[in-house]
């Protein structure tokens, strides 16, 4: 005896609507209708159904499911593609679980991208906020570069810094820039990438430039930034010569702060 919709439903464990979604994704094939317009599936019907939500189960997306075919011919290389993915699903969600952990354990943080636990003391608010950005802009490598020069530096003129405020006089300004400058020279001899950094993005350099701009611009004040293009072009004047330092053009300025940047988030 075929059954109803409804039935079909009951039997497979699932609902009318699901039943539908799947003849409307073409996963199902539509049943024969009697004289009245009423449905009659049919074993097949049923059959393919539990096929369907056995893969649900499994976790495989409903766009792959018709690669596993309707009738049992299941593809090795369809499955193998699934467990792929299922693996790496696998894999991220107990990354995310360990980061949790170490969350409400106190050994990790909200506010910096993993593995600076350890560094979290030397950084400011302000600072945190950017490694969270450089944690999409950069790569891997690149991130334990920028948490080295962390771990490494002192904490010489970064209470200073923070401390600026737009009253800030030009030889205040000025000496705070002395102070940061050295840190930076090393920092741009001994990794070379800071200066030419495009194998290092994660992203367009047009839109690392952007971002750089824009998250320094909103986290810090005028003298802040100010300081900031000072000391990166002292830097870069003390790294490779006079001819190195930026020109006093608007150019020149947002592209000294944009290199001024890195090297500030690692205070």
């Amino acid at each position: 005896m075929p059954w109803s919709t409804s039935e079909l439903a009951e039997l497979a464990g699932t609902t009318v609507n699901t039943v539908r979604h799947y003849h409307r994704s073409g996963l199902l094939e539509e049943p024969e209708r009697m004289s009245n317009g009423y449905k009659q599936y049919r074993a097949r019907h049923l059959v393919r159904l539990l096929q369907i939500r056995r893969l649900r189960d499994l976790g495989v997306p409903l766009a792959q499911i018709e690669s596993v075919g309707s009738a049992g011919d299941t593809t090795k290389e369809a499955l193998l593609a699934i467990d792929a993915d299922l693996a790496a699903s696998i894999e991220r969600l107990q990354r995310a679980r360990a980061e949790i952990r170490a969350i409400v354990d106190g050994a990790s943080t909200t506010d910096l991208p993993a593995g600076f636990e350890d560094v979290a003391g030397r950084l400011s608010t302000t600072e945190r906020s950017l490694m969270l950005v450089y944690e999409q802009l950069y790569d891997t490598e690149a991130m334990a570069d920028l948490r080295t020069m962390v771990e490494t530096e002192s904490d010489d003129g970064s209470a200073e810094f923070e401390a600026l405020t737009v009253e800030a006089d030009d030889e205040t300004r000025q000496r705070v820039a002395e102070m940061f400058a050295p840190v930076i020279a090393q920092h741009l001899t001994d990794y070379p990438w800071l200066s030419e950094p495009t194998e290092h993005l994660s992203k367009g350099p047009r839109v690392t430039a952007q971002a750089f701009l824009e998250t320094v611009g909103g986290l810090y004040n005028e003298a802040q930034l100010d300081v900031l293009g000072r000391a990166s072009g002292l830097a870069r004047e003390q790294a490779f010569g006079p001819s190195a330092a930026p020109s006093d053009d608007a150019a020149s300025d947002d592209a000294a702060l944009a290199d001024a940047a890195p090297e500030e988030g690692e205070r």
